[in-house]
């Protein structure tokens, strides 16, 4: 009852710090990226997360076969779930992980796309700074991280969300870790201008689709479960400003899962390279689609449909689903209907 009291009372302390701030100055707005879709409206993407381990673990597989379907689709960018280099993210901008964990990998031309990229709980445990150097785009010109940010692509908004934050113990109980808090600290101040300003920027947006990115789970059946804080405090501004998805890395793995109370669509991508953790807990939501080993995910968008398709480490299709904004969903034939 003790911890719950004390969960209860910090959520309220964020929330009524929201509710400050939006009665007092405004803070400062999210960074906007625009990316044109095509000239016929449509856009092609890729989404890849927890991959950055110098080609070990099957990441050079993926990104041979990420640069394969890239071509096929055509892809207009790549998006990055987070924890992009292991174990303990960089030392500095001129770490040799960054090179050989991401520039020497994925080499298909196909993939000399702008890559947009949060940071991972991994990311945060070396130089979070340097990840947000703009010393790596002059190293490689496609890393484009930031902590919270918006790509406008026409017809639809990514949310980009720095969600690492967000857990507490990180903060409380870091063990052996450290995390750099450098421009984060204090939390809850941190936390309360990062949700008003996602919702100010919600609020705003008038494209066909909005998709929040993040990296850890809100909904998750694998190794990391749901994320309590996320659920309380990210999860309320997305329901309230009709997000059609949320797509995160953190477990590695590949998953769909529908919520039931809300028309948004939970999509992990965390195979990038290290995976088959053997961990599968159920969660209130309704599981589509759980791969428990390496592979990414596709993601092709025009004004009436988005669909989504995961792909293992061999390149194959593994499941496939459609959703239209005229309210008819087409799951693949893998798709387990059972309630």
């Amino acid at each position: 009852m003790a911890n719950g009291g004390a969960a209860m009372a910090e959520t309220l302390a964020l929330l009524a710090a929201v509710a400050a701030l939006c009665c007092g100055m405004a803070a400062a707005a999210l960074p906007r990226v625009e990316h044109p879709a095509r000239n016929d409206g449509t856009l092609s993407l890729l989404v890849v997360g927890d991959w950055g381990r110098g080609g070990t673990h099957n990441q050079s597989r993926v990104a041979e076969q990420m640069g394969r379907v890239g071509e096929k689709l055509g892809i207009d960018f790549v998006i990055s779930t987070g924890d992009n280099f292991y174990e303990n993210g960089l030392e500095g901008v001129h770490d040799q992980e960054f090179e050989e964990s991401f520039t020497d990998i994925y080499t298909a031309q196909s993939l000399q796309k702008p890559w947009y990229l949060v940071l991972g709980n991994h990311d945060y445990r070396g130089d979070a700074l340097a990840q947000l150097s703009p010393v790596l785009r002059q190293i490689d010109s496609r890393f484009i991280c930031m902590r919270s940010f918006i790509v406008n692509a026409e017809i639809v908004d990514f949310f980009f969300v720095d969600t690492t934050p967000f857990q507490k113990k990180y903060w409380t109980h870091p063990g052996k870790h450290h995390y750099d808090w450098r421009g984060v600290a204090p939390r809850g101040k941190y936390i309360a201008n990062l949700l008003k300003d996602l919702d100010e920027a919600m609020e705003k947006s008038t494209t066909t689709w909005k998709i929040v990115v993040g990296h850890h789970t809100m909904r998750s059946v694998s190794d990391h479960g749901d994320t309590k804080e996320l659920l309380k405090l990210l999860l309320p501004v997305l329901k309230e400003n009709g997000v059609d998805f949320y797509i995160n890395g953190h477990d590695h793995c590949l998953e769909h899962i529908s919520s039931r109370d809300s028309p948004i669509q939970y999509f992990t991508s965390g195979g990038g390279s290290k995976a088959w953790r053997g961990v599968f807990q159920p969660n209130k939501d309704k599981l589509r689609f759980f791969y428990d080993g390496q592979g990414f995910m596709s993601l092709q968008l025009n004004q009436e449909q988005a669909q989504f398709t995961f792909y293992d480490v061999s390149g194959n299709s593994l499941y496939q689903w459609s959703s239209s904004k005229t309210g008819n969903s087409q799951p693949s034939n893998y798709l387990d209907d059972e309630e």
